[in-house]
């Protein structure tokens, strides 16, 4: 028979190796999804009009603390690097209400594109996202740098958007 201790430890590894399956999809080098991105004005972004820049694709939720939290800095990553090549995309998770992203992003002033992914359809091509904030850093190329499940380092995420804007 096994012990408490013993069963805690096999419930946490199966807990840890099930998360990690589970957070599987794009990675780095993945040339990022071809995907039609449906803004709050009603316009569309795919990520072939991506090429030639540096893109973050932000999957977020105004429900989500921790995207909230790092909005401020999602925005004034944006205004530091918006004149240099780059773009931010954030993409509102499906079981978002729209009037509650609408408001949200006219309330903040948000100066990138938000996107509404009413279908779910985004966030399963982008690696069936289901964790909030997941962020993406697309190179110019349309290939996927780096991911980052959480609120990511900001000042070594801004190294990195130099890197990608300094190479051609």
């Amino acid at each position: 028979m096994m012990s408490t201790s013993s069963f805690r430890r096999r419930s946490l590894a199966a807990l840890v190796v099930a998360t990690a399956l589970g957070l599987s999809g794009c990675a780095s080098g993945d040339e990022a999804p071809a995907s039609s991105f449906v803004l709050l004005d009603g316009t569309t972004t795919t990520t072939a009009d991506l090429k030639g820049k540096v893109t973050l694709v932000n999957f977020w939720a105004t429900t989500c603390v921790t995207c909230v939290k790092e909005m401020p800095s999602l925005v004034s990553t944006h205004q530091k690097f918006k004149d240099k090549g780059y773009e931010t995309i954030a993409v509102a998770m499906s079981y978002d209400q729209p009037a509650w992203v609408a408001n949200y992003a006219q309330s903040r002033q948000l100066p990138f594109k938000v996107a509404l992914d009413n279908t779910g359809e985004l966030a399963k091509n982008w690696g069936d996202v289901k964790l909030t904030p997941t962020t993406y850093l697309v190179d110019k190329q349309g290939r996927i740098v780096k991911r980052f499940v959480g609120e990511p380092d900001f000042a070594a995420l801004h190294n990195l958007i130099e890197d990608l804007l300094a190479k051609s």
